[in-house]
């Protein structure tokens, strides 16, 4: 029998910026169908990163992005009554989704402010290489590096 067929998704640009990363990254964070709310915070994330460094936000958030995106993970494999962690690649739609919703998840743990102050918060550190988003990153990293005798079971 053969595999479902992969349909790749065709994105919108968003509105300001006109970019699809911009676009998905602002999904990611939408809650409970609220996509007019996640986009006023993440523009106004925007404006605070423009507030504090004064660089070009777009250009933060696509270092944040690459600096926070795995390139190894590990799975799960069942072989011969024990599972192993196999350490694969990530494909790179993966690779964005993970920066993306590690970043978003290290603005939500933050406490004491709003949310948009803190995703530019999580956006800033991630592009200098910190923060949780980073370290995160690096975890997984060390326990695909620390697995690596396990590859040959990868398919």
């Amino acid at each position: 029998m053969r595999k479902k067929r992969k349909y790749k998704k065709n994105y919108q640009p968003d509105v300001q910026y006109q970019n699809i990363a911009v676009s998905r990254f602002i999904n990611y964070l939408m809650e409970r169908g609220k996509k007019s709310v996640a986009e006023r915070l993440f523009y106004k994330a925007f404006d605070n990163i423009q507030k504090e460094i004064q660089q070009e936000p777009l250009t933060v958030f696509e270092k944040a992005i690459e600096n926070a995106s795995p390139l190894l993970e590990v799975v799960s494999k069942r072989v011969g009554g024990a599972n192993y962690q196999v350490p694969r690649e990530v494909r790179p739609e993966r690779r964005f989704f993970l920066a993306c919703h590690w970043i978003i998840d290290a603005a939500r743990t933050r406490k004491g402010k709003p949310i948009a102050q803190k995703l530019a918060e999580e956006i800033i550190a991630a592009s200098k290489n910190e923060g949780v988003a980073i370290k995160k990153k690096q975890n997984i990293h060390r326990m695909a590096e620390a697995n690596r005798a396990f590859a040959h079971f990868a398919r």
